[in-house]
């Protein structure tokens, strides 16, 4: 059986390969989820995996320490095999701030995702347009600056 692969790169200082069995080094939580959908009616769900926050946390973002908020300029994208793709901020998801229970789901009502990958989970999203299935990829991004402070005054 052929895992499938997720690529973390980007600002880190350990960008890695995961499959879905290496995402139960972290620790596991359980979600129910109800998306409604516009053309299939309401969908309910059972998801569990690790919570996208301690995932990228140990892969070393590339955060300034001497920036107290240096964390709320970095960017999240999320790809799918599909095609699919997803913007999340640093700031949805960390503790500090909106703490977000964004999951890398490794099951599905049970059943688990080692061949089609890993799926991104906004539990907090009412229609699930975030929610990415066999993901691929996820690149942390901190080059993001406002335009205020990036421009000669």
């Amino acid at each position: 059986m052929t895992l499938a692969e997720l690529a973390l790169t980007g600002d880190l200082a350990r960008p890695a390969r995961l499959t879905v069995p290496d995402l139960f080094a972290w620790p596991q939580h359980r979600v129910r989820v109800s998306f409604e959908c516009a053309t299939s009616g309401t969908q309910h769900h059972r998801f569990a995996g690790p919570l996208l926050y301690d995932v990228l946390s140990d892969a070393g973002p590339g955060f300034d320490p001497v920036r107290r908020k240096d964390r709320l300029r970095f960017l999240i994208a999320v790809n799918g095999m599909d095609g699919h793709h997803a913007l999340l901020s640093w700031a949805e998801i960390d503790p500090d701030f909106a703490r977000a229970p964004v999951l890398l789901a490794v099951s599905i009502d049970d059943s688990p995702l080692d061949r089609h990958g890993p799926q991104l989970v906004l539990p907090q999203d009412r229609c699930g347009g975030r929610h990415i299935s066999g993901i691929n990829g996820i690149r942390v991004d901190g080059r993001y600056r406002c335009a205020t402070e990036t421009s000669a005054v």
